[in-house]
């Protein structure tokens, strides 16, 4: 795809991270399929399913257990559907964690793009390193943009 479908996509996700209930965690990812057709959305937050819970939003502590990453809430609303995301292009607003990294190399996508990072967090230097690591084993494309 051309970089101006790729800068598109992914500022489609940035609107869709704003959907987040929680804004410390406004992360959204959009999965296109080889024609450009949107095959699946996601966004930090409840897994689709979970009854909201005002006092959970409230309760950090019980809230984090809960909470889906954009990739994985991408992934199960897919299969949902039954809807294939082999083959795919997963447009992110942030370098997936070891875990949603999991979750697509498991569910055949081809291809991972996101923003420049800016500086990555000290906390989350270890986690993105794996992540890194798992993606390139599998043989996934990485590309960033700059917007």
């Amino acid at each position: 795809m051309s970089e101006k479908w790729d800068v598109r996509f992914v500022k489609l996700a940035m609107h869709i991270a704003n959907w987040s209930k929680d804004p410390s965690t406004k992360v959204g990812c959009v999965v296109v399929g080889e024609d450009r057709e949107i095959r699946s959305t996601g966004f930090n937050g409840f897994p689709r399913g979970i009854k909201d819970d005002e006092e959970r939003l409230l309760d950090r502590e019980q809230k984090y257990p809960l909470i889906c990453h954009a990739e994985e809430n991408a992934i199960m609303h897919a299969a949902r559907i039954g809807v294939s995301l082999k083959g795919s292009t997963a447009y992110v607003t942030w370098p997936p964690c070891s875990r949603c990294a999991r979750s697509l190399i498991q569910s055949g996508i081809k291809e991972i793009i996101y923003p420049t990072p800016g500086e990555i967090p000290e906390r989350w230097i270890e986690d993105f390193n794996i992540s890194n690591s798992m993606i390139s084993e599998a043989g996934v494309i990485v590309r960033t943009i700059d917007l």
